[in-house]
């Protein structure tokens, strides 16, 4: 006889692998165990056949369906329209080079304008993080999911392999009564065994009760068959919105705020330098001292001062890729609601259809 048929969550279950595990079925061990054990004379014995995995399946689909609906995808929405409204915030002009350059504006308005910057962004990094906070959490609260679905996974095949037994189990005992029983008590009928006429009638009952039993059991193992590639489409959701998160957000704004905190910085060492230089030209003047090798000086820190560490290309591209991965996390977000929605909805009839059939 031959190795028990095992599925595990490794397995694609689709047609074609059904196909394959019910013909190697027909030898299993478990299936000659039911086999055997049924009393093909018992009619409700007949209508009960694979009654308990067809009722596990059915409270299974339910269960699908409240994974589904409590599933947190939908919240990743507000926080990335907090996010959103932060970087909407962030304006390249905060860091563009003063053109004018007097003396009172140096020193009555730099420290202010630095302060004005300092007190913006520094605004900005503490809700930056609270929502990188937020969206870490919601990235460990997929991964949970991603490993709940597997184990899902694992439990509808479960069901579907017990559902299988019994269906391949009710057609070979179907083969036994079509093939071997039936035909015997149509001959004793026609040799005049006026007994056998009664156990023939009583035979092609449960030919009829068998047929509609396996129907019954085929419609309970498709539920388990078409919840199997649902589980994946929410499971390839995640894994999408996951890496999305990974590329777009979890580097990228601890990039962004390092960007902001250097060109604020190189900010105020600019107002700083750009002072002292009018403060130099003005003693300078009035000193009327060394004028050649101080107006060489002044030129020397202007063009220190005048570089910058973070070009303003950098942080504008940067702000770029956080836009663009944005959009696209949204785009993928609704995409993955309206397969979850369809989903559910699917999900939702094919239970009802089954408990209809089961009930019936």
């Amino acid at each position: 006889m031959n190795n028990p048929v095992i599925l595990d969550s490794k397995t694609e279950l689709n047609e074609q692998t059904a196909q394959d595990v019910r013909l190697q079925l027909r030898q299993d061990a478990e299936v000659q165990r039911i086999y055997n054990a049924v009393d093909i004379k018992d009619q409700l014995e007949l209508i009960e056949l694979g009654k308990e995995p067809s009722m596990e399946i059915s409270r299974f689909a339910d269960q699908i369906l409240h994974t589904m609906s409590l599933s947190k995808i939908e919240d990743s929405g507000e926080l990335l329209k907090q996010l959103g409204k932060i970087m909407d915030r962030f304006d390249s002009k905060d860091f563009a080079e003063e053109k004018s350059g007097f003396f009172s504006r140096m020193f009555k308005k730099a420290d202010k304008m630095i302060e004005q910057i300092f007190s913006k962004y520094q605004t900005m990094g503490r809700e930056m993080d609270k929502v990188y906070v937020e969206i870490t959490k919601y990235q460990d609260e997929m991964k949970k999911s991603i490993g709940t679905l597997d184990g899902l996974y694992e439990q509808n095949l479960k069901y579907y392999l017990d559902l299988e037994k019994y269906v391949v189990a009710g057609e070979m005992l179907l083969e036994r009564l079509n093939t071997e029983l039936v035909p015997m008590y149509e001959e004793r009928v026609r040799n005049n065994d006026q007994l056998a006429g009664i156990e023939l009638e009583s035979l092609k009952n449960s030919v009829e009760i068998l047929e509609q039993r396996i129907d019954d059991l085929e419609k309970a193992r498709m539920v388990a068959l078409l919840t199997a590639p649902q589980i994946r489409m929410v499971q390839r959701g995640n894994n999408k919105l996951i890496g999305k998160i990974n590329t777009a957000f979890i580097t990228t704004i601890p990039i962004f705020k390092n960007g902001i905190i250097q060109a604020v910085n190189a900010k105020r060492q600019k107002l700083v330098a750009d002072s002292m230089a009018e403060l130099d030209r003005r003693t300078n003047e009035l000193l009327k001292k060394n004028a050649q090798n101080i107006a060489t000086q002044s030129v020397e820190v202007a063009r220190l001062s005048d570089s910058s560490s973070i070009k303003m290309e950098t942080l504008e591209e940067t702000w770029n890729i956080i836009s663009r991965g944005m959009q696209e996390t949204q785009q993928i977000e609704e995409q993955n609601k309206r397969e979850r929605e369809e989903s559910r909805k699917r999900m939702a009839t094919l239970t009802e259809n089954i408990k209809k059939e089961l009930q019936g």
